[in-house]
């Protein structure tokens, strides 16, 4: 009987809304249509009227929300879906004015659109509430009560100010984006990858703290005041950590009296709009100015500007998660769904993206598209993005579409793709991402076998010698170029000083009983663990990060380091500050003054990395009779090292047209005793030249005497014959 009466219900409803169509459909006529005709657009003109609006079928090939002359284009996706309402709210109002429901007739296929008339997009924001079936043990979970957060969402509301969650019942909302920002004539850097020196930063931690002497601590506004600093050092290349809109408040907690959020933001909320909490100003409507500002400028400089992106899991989580977007829409599409609708999570954060369904990846080609097109974004770093080739039942594949369309775009033609090539469930595939030659890898086993050489363990010689060629046996057998982006520290793990001042992790402040975080983090506290007044072990560990500089801006392959690494910027030995907001994962711009011989250092090799392209790439197949490649021990040529040797000895040769020949020798003495080295014999008035010795603070090149050097011990040299 209540079913009936339910069915009853509907049917009256149902027909009160076909009478209230028809009369609007009599009341449109065309003596009354001309003061909402549209400019030069006569064409389009109302047809209905829903719930007093003035409406007509959209433009079904844009998606999202999109300002029009004379309205609003509202165009949104659901495949299983019964029907769709359109929700407008007063800005901070938590309750629509208005809620319009898509006519039958205005949906084709699974697409419903809609242009609403006379709408001013700065008076209004936007929300769905989609109906449908629900059959979780399907996959199928649509309530028709939710307000849901549109995925191609341009701007999101709610959580404009850092730390604020949304208000009680309050739901994520969308903006109408008034995309007129002037890029004028400017053109992108276009830096070839060989070139590229990149440099990793968290947008708010960059400048958050104190010392950073910026106007606007915390924004894209502060980041960019420290521009100077920038191109003072020589990096041409910031990558992003996530600016995708994401929820910080995320499992926000309280430990020992210190806030602890979703600092890093890898929760995204939305992908197509940037975190309003990294604006320094508001920016109703026109949300991504301050970013784009940022860009241009940073491009005009010679910087590119790199996003990290998450695409292999939503702020959405599992089960027990939040249902504001994509669960509402189609959660059996969106989501990897096990054959009882529960939440693979290869992601570690409750729930996977089902990145290779047709949909999802039209959604991600889109978005990166538009981020191409409308940010003039230069490069993308994808989280976790062995994820990304995984089928929809989860298992790898040799040749995932969405890889393959990403590598093939036009659009995304010039753009750099580099992969995180592996996920949280145990698929590692560096060496082995699906490439197409056109996706480059974080390469963690350069960190591994750098970290586990550098700090002196035995049996790292072969692996060093080929890490810093470039990792031919990694990528020389399947032809791939410019493929490794050499890293020793990126934000997952220890900054370069803690690397060589402590032993194991310190992650007592994150709650989990120092349980969170890595523990094979090959790293050496050299002798003392965490802050020490021992002036020797003190100059140790300045020597160490510069071994570690060194060797990184002399390998083949894109390098690429943590932003405070070049000032000996700490961590307290946190190695997981995913949730820091203060002082532990905020840079401390004091110690630039306090280690400013180690900024020096850096400023030097990454100059001398730019100046001598012998380094970054095979120029021409060797020189002066020397291979562009050759292995030495501190006896000339090896072919392999033994299992007991801790120096290595790598030789480059090569000869740039218009130039004379050139060899650059990198000696790594990884022991604790000095060593006496052989060099080969250079040719006519060839000379050799010290270009770097990390046994002094300061870089003092001068010339070698005789046929050999001594390299004192943990000590990373680097000589050029010209």
């Amino acid at each position: 009987m209540e079913e009936k009466g339910k069915n009853a219900a509907s049917r009256i409803k149902t027909e009160t809304q076909d009478k209230g169509r028809e009369k609007d459909k009599k009341a449109l006529r065309p003596d009354c249509l001309d003061h909402l005709a549209l400019p030069r657009t006569v064409h389009l003109v109302p047809m209905d009227y829903v719930e007093g609006y003035a409406v007509r079928p959209g433009f079904y090939e844009i998606n999202g929300a999109t300002a029009i002359p004379g309205g609003v284009n509202f165009t949104v996706y659901s495949h299983g879906a019964t029907s769709i309402e359109l929700l407008l709210f007063r800005r901070t109002e938590e309750e629509p004015y208005a809620v319009l429901p898509f006519p039958k007739h205005y949906r084709i296929g699974n697409v419903y659109s809609m242009i609403v008339f006379q709408l001013d997009i700065g008076e209004f924001e936007y929300a769905y509430r989609v109906d449908g079936p629900y059959e979780p043990e399907k996959g199928l979970i649509f309530d028709k009560t939710r307000y849901l957060l549109d995925p191609y969402a341009k701007a999101v509301t709610g959580q404009s100010r850092w730390g604020d969650p949304l208000p009680g019942c309050q739901h994520y909302k969308a903006r109408v984006v008034r995309d007129d920002f002037d890029w004028a004539d400017m053109a992108q850097p276009l830096t070839p990858m060989e070139d590229l020196i990149i440099y990793e930063l968290h947008v708010r931690g960059f400048t958050m703290h104190g010392s950073s002497a910026v106007l606007h601590p915390g924004t894209f506004e502060g980041l960019m005041e420290k521009l100077p600093y920038l191109l003072e050092l020589g990096v041409n290349v910031v990558e992003l950590m996530p600016v995708f809109e994401f929820d910080e408040m995320q499992d926000y907690r309280e430990v020992d009296g210190r806030k602890l959020y979703n600092y890093w933001g890898y929760n995204t909320v939305s992908f197509f709009s940037p975190n309003t909490s990294y604006t320094a100003g508001t920016e109703y409507n026109r949300e991504g100015n301050e970013l784009k500002k940022l860009i241009r400028v940073f491009n005009q400089h010679g910087i590119e500007v790199y996003l990290d992106v998450v695409f292999n899991h939503t702020a959405e989580g599992n089960e027990d998660g939040p249902f504001f977007s994509f669960k509402g829409f189609d959660n059996n599409i969106y989501y990897l769904l096990t054959p009882e609708g529960y939440y693979y999570n290869f992601s570690g954060c409750g729930n996977t993206m089902n990145c290779n369904h047709p949909i999802v990846q039209q959604m991600i080609v889109n978005c990166l598209r538009y981020w191409v097109t409308a940010y003039r974004i230069d490069g993308f770093r994808f989280d976790l993005a062995s994820i990304m080739g995984r089928s929809q039942d989860g298992a790898p594949m040799s040749k995932p579409p969405l890889l393959e369309a990403l590598a093939f775009d036009p659009i995304l033609g010039d753009v750099k793709l580099i992969a995180e090539a592996w996920d949280a469930d145990g698929l590692y595939q560096v060496g082995t991402f699906p490439s197409w030659n056109r996706w480059a890898e974080w390469n963690g086993r350069y960190r591994d076998d750098m970290r586990r050489h550098i700090k002196g363990d035995g049996g790292m010689a072969q692996a060093a010698a080929l890490r810093i060629a470039g990792s031919r046996d990694i990528y020389a057998d399947r032809d791939r170029k410019n493929a490794s982006v050499n890293f020793i520290t990126c934000h997952d793990g220890f900054t370069l000083y803690d690397l060589f001042s402590y032993n194991v992790k310190h992650n007592e402040p994150n709650g989990w009983n120092n349980t969170d975080g890595a523990n094979d983090n090959n790293s050496w506290n050299c002798g003392a663990e965490g802050e020490t007044e021992d002036p020797q072990v003190e100059k140790l560990r300045r020597r160490m990060v510069r071994n570690a500089c060194a060797l990184l801006m002399c390998s083949r392959g894109t390098p690429m380091f943590l932003a405070g690494d070049e000032f000996c910027n700490t961590q307290f030995g946190n190695n997981n500050a995913y949730c820091q907001d203060n002082e532990i994962s905020w840079l401390d711009w004091g110690r630039l003054g306090q280690y400013k011989d180690i900024f020096r250092f850096f400023q030097y090799m990454i100059r001398f990395r730019r100046t001598h392209r012998l380094v970054r790439a095979n120029v021409s197949g060797g020189a002066c009779g020397f291979p562009d490649v050759s292995f030495h021990g501190v006896k000339l040529w090896c072919s392999s090292f033994a299992e007991y040797e801790r120096y290595v000895g790598v030789m480059f040769a090569g000869q740039e047209e218009g130039k004379g020949p050139q060899t650059v020798y990198i000696a790594s003495n990884a022991y604790w005793e000095a060593l006496d080295v052989e060099l080969p014999a250079l040719p006519g008035a060839m000379a050799w030249e010290v270009a770097a010795d990390t046994w002094e603070e300061l870089p003092a090149p001068g010339p070698l005497e005789g046929g050999g050097f001594r390299i004192r011990p943990r000590t990373v040299m680097v000589l050029v014959g010209k």
